[in-house]
C-alpha cells in the first residue's frame, strides 16, 4: 500500500497553506472589496478573539503573526490528513488532483459550516472566494503529494 512520508505531507500542507492565504488576501483585496488583512485577522481570532476582526482591517504585527502561526499549523495538520487518506490509494495524478480538490471542498464546508458554532465570524466569509481558495488549497495537496510518495519494501 502506498503511503507518503510525514515530512512530506507537513510541507505539502505548508505549500498549500502558502498559496491558499496569497490567493485569499490578494482576491479579497483585488475582486472582494475588503482588506487583504481581514483573512488573517480572522484566523488569529481563533485564538485572540473576535475583538482582532475588523474593521478596520488594517495590518496589525501582532495580529497577523497569530493568524499566519494559526492557519500554517491548520494547513500541516490537514496535508498530514490528507496524506494519510490519499497514500493508502494508487491514485493517478489526475485522479490526487480530484481527491484534493473535493479535500479542500470539505474543509471548506467544515470550517465554514460546522465550525461557526465555535468561531461565528467565518459565516461573513462564505463566499466564492473563499470557496476557490480552499479548492485550491486542496488542489496543491493532490499536486504536491505524488513526488513523496513511496511503495513499501517487503
Amino acid at each position: 500500500m502506498p503511503n507518503v512520508p510525514l515530512n512530506r505531507a507537513i510541507v505539502a500542507g505548508l505549500i498549500a497553506g502558502l498559496v491558499f492565504v496569497m490567493m485569499e488576501m490578494v482576491l479579497v483585496a483585488t475582486v472582494g472589496g475588503g482588506s487583504p488583512w481581514g483573512p488573517p485577522r480572522m484566523m488569529g481570532a481563533i485564538v485572540l478573539g473576535p475583538e482582532v476582526l475588523p474593521p478596520p482591517a488594517t495590518f496589525d504585527t501582532g495580529i497577523v503573526a497569530v493568524g499566519m502561526i494559526v492557519h500554517f499549523a491548520l494547513s500541516a495538520l490537514l496535508g498530514v490528513i490528507f496524506a494519510l487518506i490519499a497514500g493508502r490509494l494508487a491514485l493517478s495524478r489526475a485522479a490526487l488532483l480530484a481527491l484534493g480538490t473535493v479535500f479542500g471542498l470539505v474543509v471548506y464546508a467544515v470550517n465554514f459550516y460546522g465550525f461557526t458554532a465555535l468561531f461565528p465570524w467565518f459565516e461573513m466569509a462564505r463566499n466564492w472566494i473563499t470557496i476557490v481558495s480552499h479548492a485550491v488549497f486542496g488542489a496543491v495537496l493532490g499536486l504536491w503529494l505524488p513526488a513523496g510518495r513511496r511503495e513499501p519494501t517487503g
